[in-house]
């Protein structure tokens, strides 16, 4: 079974850092780029950031651009999210998500991943 186990949120003030971690099993991992989506509460569920195979590619939410760091550590099966700046509007639950149909644009998607995380609770508070 797959399985992917995200941590690292918390309560932190604006302008503060986070890194969330997503670890997985079940999967070949390195066979699936990796992504990052939020929700805050009454909101659609939204794309933060997606990395490729092997790391050498990435995708960002304009929102987040030059804030937040998607990598990846394929040895130990687990993604991060480096979040920097933080903002009040960064408040959401966060999952992790993997997804194995291909690499592009489509990764911004949510119905294009196959597998996800239970989510972490990450609270910007002003």
């Amino acid at each position: 079974q797959a399985q992917l186990v995200e941590s690292g949120g918390g309560l932190v003030q604006a302008g503060g850092s986070l890194r969330l971690s997503c670890t997985t099993s079940g999967i070949t991992f390195s066979s699936y780029a990796m992504g990052w989506f939020r929700q805050a509460p009454g909101k659609e569920r939204e794309f933060v950031s997606a990395i490729s195979w092997t790391g050498g590619s990435t995708y960002y939410a304009d929102s987040v651009k030059g804030r937040f760091t998607i990598s990846r550590f394929n040895a130990q099966d687990t993604v991060y999210l480096q979040m920097n700046s933080l903002k009040p509007e960064d408040t959401a639950v966060y999952y992790c998500a993997a997804g194995l149909s291909g690499w592009g644009p489509e990764r911004r998607i949510e119905g294009n991943y196959d597998y996800w995380g239970q989510g972490t609770q990450v609270t910007v508070s002003s």
